[in-house]
């Protein structure tokens, strides 16, 4: 299997197989010759090391059109390196988690403000959720209150009932194993009239 590599965007052969070689890492199983457009020297090393045929092509040379005169054009180049490297320290603060406005940079200044309009939308986010779990746990707390006030507390009654239960036995009262807090009350209330 031949491969070529290449990073152009057009004009390929579909009778070929390409790789771009922006991407190589390693060369690639069951290949016997491979093309390689440009300057690629990790690919071309790689393969005849590996001990493949390797083929080396020159790569087309964009011709910038129309730019004006050389100041002109270093003007361009020197505004584009400026813009990169001020996204560039955007990004490295994002990284570190400290994010700090650019001095130059139109690009970069449009993605600090919109940033900061994002992190200023999550603090928002934040702090409503904070105020929700808030009000959650405390209408949590009220319906246990409530709960717990409207149920009689069965221990409570437990107890009532085993003193009303130890005076009659003390006092030698027949009552029935299961009977109503009530009755026993009554009985007891006769142990009184007495």
């Amino acid at each position: 299997m031949e491969l070529t590599y290449s990073n152009q965007l057009s004009g390929f052969d579909p009778e070929k197989r390409y790789r771009n070689p922006e991407h190589f890492d390693k060369p690639e199983a069951g290949v016997t010759s491979v093309l390689v457009i440009g300057d690629w020297p990790s690919v071309v090393n790689a393969y005849e090391a590996a001990g493949i045929d390797v083929s080396v092509k020159e790569a087309k040379r964009a011709q910038i059109v129309g730019a004006g005169n050389q100041a002109e054009l270093e003007k361009v180049i020197a505004a584009l390196r400026a813009e990169h490297g001020s996204i560039q320290i955007l990004v490295d603060g994002l990284e570190a988690r400290e994010i700090h406005r650019p001095e130059s940079g139109e690009l970069a200044l449009r993605l600090f403000e919109a940033l900061g309009t994002i992190h200023a939308s999550v603090g928002e986010l934040t702090t409503e959720r904070d105020g929700l779990l808030l009000s959650v746990d405390t209408l949590r707390q009220e319906v246990e209150a409530l709960k717990q006030a409207a149920i009689p507390s069965v221990t409570d009654e437990a107890g009532e009932i085993a003193v009303l239960k130890a005076k009659l036995d003390e006092a030698k009262v027949p009552y029935r194993a299961n009977a109503s807090k009530e009755s026993l009350e009554k009985l007891a209330a006769e142990l009184t009239k007495e």
